[in-house]
């Protein structure tokens, strides 16, 4: 873009619209989109047959009770947990990168509206990554229910919970790449960027759990991959919340570092 938005004039739709052209062109354009997006496919897909098969495989071996107790639609869609990595990794990516190599000076220049770059970069990213991870989430459902079917396990898209767990999973990918951008504008460093997410995701969950009871569950309840995990789970858990709770804790959660971001890119210098 070679013309700067005035800085005194108020953000328009019309000023919004070739932002977004601008921010869609640069993700496109970046080699590293193409792969996080393939392995994204690739993890959610290919973990959530593997563990089908797992289960198949032993499905002789097991009790009664063990077998009346599997979630179908959860065992196909497990590989979103490696999956998040991918995606979180993407979006931090869509902002450290101009940081890493300096280009955020001549997008900060272009476009003085800092928090209209911010929103156009975020809407650009959530479009591409719920498209594909929703794409993921259905294709691994179906990979994983036709495994299952072998043994008489697999459920239906139109069962009770079936298909709000699949979308739950596209959308949980696509919050978790968002607060992987949000973290991105807030530190500026991909590597920083990075670890904060995979320590929100991987580690907390961990330091929680060692908490006594009934700390541990309480608080874990309200942490993004067991939000998610309620999400996409159709039986009921009562270590987990309700699928609408843990929609609402993972916005609330990315939302309050989107809002955060938002802050600190007004206020910083590039």
């Amino acid at each position: 873009m070679s013309t700067a938005i005035d800085t005194h004039r108020t953000p328009t739709a019309g000023a919004f619209a070739p932002l977004l052209r601008s921010e869609a062109t640069k993700l496109r354009t970046v080699r590293s989109t193409v792969w996080t997006l393939v392995a994204t496919v690739v993890a959610t897909v290919g973990i959530g047959t593997l563990l089908s098969l797992a289960r198949v495989s032993r499905w002789d071996q097991m009790s009664l009770r063990e077998r009346l107790s599997i979630d179908p639609t959860a065992i196909s869609l497990r590989g979103v947990f490696l999956a998040q990595l991918a995606i979180g990794v993407l979006g931090v990516l869509v902002i450290s990168a101009e940081y890493t190599t300096g280009m955020i000076r001549t997008t900060l220049t272009a476009v003085p509206h800092r928090r209209m770059l911010l929103c156009a970069k975020a809407t650009v990213f959530t479009v591409v990554a719920f498209v594909v991870s929703t794409v993921a989430a259905f294709v691994a459902f179906f990979a994983g229910q036709s495994v299952l079917a072998g043994k008489h396990a697999d459920v239906a898209l139109s069962d009770p919970g079936v298909l709000r767990a699949v979308l739950g999973a596209g959308v949980y990918l696509t919050l978790i790449g968002l607060l992987g951008l949000a973290l991105a504008t807030l530190l500026r460093r991909t590597a920083g960027a990075i670890a904060t997410l995979f320590g929100l995701v991987l580690v907390l969950p961990a330091l929680v759990d060692a908490l006594p009871s009934p700390w541990n569950t309480d608080v874990g309840k309200l942490l993004p991959i067991n939000a998610g995990r309620a999400m996409f789970t159709v039986r009921p858990n009562s270590n987990l919340l309700s699928p609408g709770g843990g929609l609402v804790a993972l916005l609330v959660t990315v939302g309050l570092v989107l809002v955060l971001a938002a802050v600190a890119i007004e206020r910083r210098d590039a």
